[in-house]
């Protein structure tokens, strides 16, 4: 959601690794979600399908709900940046909403076991988001503005994130309205997959602007819209023969292109990339930066993992002593330094996978930070508690 955003503020992010995670299983082997498939009377993919149509992505070993169990810090989230009405509210963003917050809102609410907070979230993301008419979100809600919908477009991760929650959601509560609802919105999401030059799926930031056609250097990703720890749970859900996205190559190109798009003596990829020429480059009018919005890379990839040490390394060198930073990837300069306890948060993540260090005390203590660091320290926690509970 954020990329008009932090396009507009110069902000943007990006992060790298090709992970060697969330292996395939292969065969007839079952998962928790197979109840799921099962109860929408689809049939499984024959045997002759061939390896990549019958490869499953496994499900993280934990669950998703409980995973937050830390009371004090979610109702203070709840308290600062959550409306009585379900509206999640950017505070460092000038007060707007955005499908982002709201599917991470509900996400959220899922993992703190909290049904009417879920509810409320959800029913005002269906009333004042999904007013496109093609199953997808509206990215962008101001409060004042009229029409309070500034920017009609969609944003491919907050779908995914609203996606993620609704099928969650579903099969914790055991809820057919909620699932029906995260599938429908997956196949909504069925155009914003298109083709690379090599053959690779890619996923679009957005229904307009995005594509070949609309940019002499298109198609236009962003690697932080990969939300890799979503695609086991919405593949259980969108399986078949009639499955509206090939999951398993979604996360295989997402985790090639990440690998290809390294720039600069860091080794970090710029967040918007360009895949029109030979090789992928800095998209044109983007600021070439690694920064504050894909921080959420090194995020969704260890969450996803298991992972190998070399895979995080460049974001552990990067962080070693400090908290994470801006960083120009043509000029190799830094920028603002990301302090608030969040950011530092995805930092602590990392060394828990690179080295087992244990996650600090303060991690699910309540702070004053604005929404986007405190939704990225709720997220390490939950990543912890479902991947890496030996660090906790």
């Amino acid at each position: 959601m954020r990329w008009r955003t932090f396009a507009a503020l110069a902000a943007s992010l990006c992060g790298v690794a090709l992970l060697g995670w969330l292996v395939l299983s292969q065969g007839s082997g079952t998962s928790p979600w197979s109840e799921v498939a099962s109860s929408r009377n689809e049939p499984s993919m024959p045997p002759e399908a061939g390896p990549q149509q019958v490869a499953k992505l496994k499900i993280l070993p934990n669950p998703l709900p409980g995973s937050l169990d830390a009371p004090a810090l979610w109702d203070n989230y709840k308290r600062r940046f959550v409306s009585a009405e379900g509206r999640v509210i950017d505070t460092a963003n000038g007060g707007i909403s955005h499908s982002e917050g709201q599917g991470y809102g509900m996400l959220l609410a899922v993992a703190a076991d909290d049904r009417p907070a879920f509810d409320r979230i959800w029913s005002w993301t269906r009333a004042n988001l999904d007013v496109r008419g093609d199953g997808l979100a509206a990215w962008r809600w101001e409060a004042g503005a009229t029409p309070s919908v500034t920017d009609r477009n969609n944003a491919s991760d907050g779908d995914l994130l609203i996606a993620w929650a609704l099928a969650e959601a579903g099969r914790h509560w055991n809820d057919g309205r909620l699932t029906d609802a995260a599938l429908a919105r997956v196949r909504a999401m069925q155009d914003l997959v298109v083709t690379d030059r090599t053959g690779r799926a890619m996923l679009l930031p957005g229904a307009s602007g995005f594509t070949a056609a609309e940019r002499p250097d298109g198609p236009v990703v962003n690697l932080s819209y990969w939300v890799f720890p979503a695609f086991p749970a919405l593949a259980a859900l969108d399986g078949g023969p009639r499955r509206a996205l090939d999951w398993t190559g979604l996360r295989d190109s997402g985790l090639a292109l990440l690998a290809e798009s390294r720039f600069g003596p860091r080794d970090l990829p710029a967040e918007w990339v360009a895949l029109g020429g030979a090789a992928p480059v800095p998209a044109n009018g983007f600021p070439p930066l690694f920064g504050y919005n894909a921080i959420r890379v090194p995020l969704y990839l260890a969450w996803a993992g298991p992972s190998e040490r070399q895979q995080l390394a460049p974001f552990a060198a990067a962080w070693s002593n400090r908290s994470p930073e801006v960083v120009d990837l043509l000029t190799d300069t830094a920028g603002d330094r990301l302090t608030d306890r969040g950011y530092r948060a995805v930092a602590d993540l990392v060394r828990c996978v690179m080295d087992g260090t244990p996650m600090p005390d303060d991690l699910s203590a309540p702070s004053d930070e604005p929404y986007y660091p405190a939704t990225l320290r709720a997220l390490a926690l939950i990543a912890v508690k479902q991947r890496y509970p030996e660090c906790w």
